[in-house]
């Protein structure tokens, strides 16, 4: 399976599930970007339920601004709060202080473009996960790519359905399980079980 993604904020765990199986990935670096999508926000498990965790950036006056020339807006300090949500939601959870430390470059470095941001998010969730982080980047957009297995659409939470079987979260008792949030969600609850919980599920 020849894979094409978005790169996004800590994705999602179906955007992993299709990256445990795929032979080969490509990331899309081509695409206009698009509001309300993964490509700048993510979902974690709260006390209180679902929180969403999005990253401000600075819009640009073109209609159609690229992804990869998105900037981050540095006039909030989003990344304490974002660190700060985290602990909250995570760290009674079994793993939170197992990976804490490769976490903090994401929360402590300072990133110019959103993509950079992603990139390296990916880049560390994948080596947590002990998986491999090979990957080809597209230098033009394609609406139909009839070579690659398009998993585009999972940048777009509102198209993803997928549906996994329940592990153990921190809060479930309170509002019970919460499905295909970000991988953060996984990692810190099943550590070092997550890689098998992957491939053992179907989008």
């Amino acid at each position: 399976m020849k894979l094409l993604v978005h790169p996004t904020y800590f994705p999602s765990v179906s955007h992993f599930v299709a990256m445990a199986k795929a032979d080969s990935l490509v990331y899309e670096m081509e695409d206009n970007f698009q509001k309300q999508t993964n490509r700048n926000r993510m979902y974690i498990y709260s006390p209180n339920g679902l929180q969403l965790l999005n990253i401000p950036i600075k819009h640009s006056r073109d209609a159609h601004q690229r992804t990869k020339d998105v900037k981050l807006e540095t006039a909030f300090d989003w990344q304490k709060q974002h660190f700060k949500s985290l602990e909250a939601a995570y760290r009674t959870s079994p793993f939170f202080e197992y990976f804490e430390d490769a976490m903090m470059p994401i929360f402590t470095k300072k990133h110019t473009f959103l993509m950079d941001l992603n990139l390296e998010t990916i880049a560390i969730v994948t080596k947590c996960l002990g998986m491999k982080n090979e990957f080809d980047v597209t230098s033009e957009y394609f609406h139909e790519v009839p070579e690659f297995d398009d998993y585009r659409y999972l940048a777009n939470g509102k198209k993803d359905t997928a549906v996994f079987e329940p592990y153990t979260q921190v809060f479930g008792d309170k509002h019970g399980f919460l499905n295909n949030l970000s991988i953060l969600d996984l990692l810190f609850n099943e550590g070092r079980f997550a890689p098998d919980y992957l491939k053992n599920q179907q989008l």
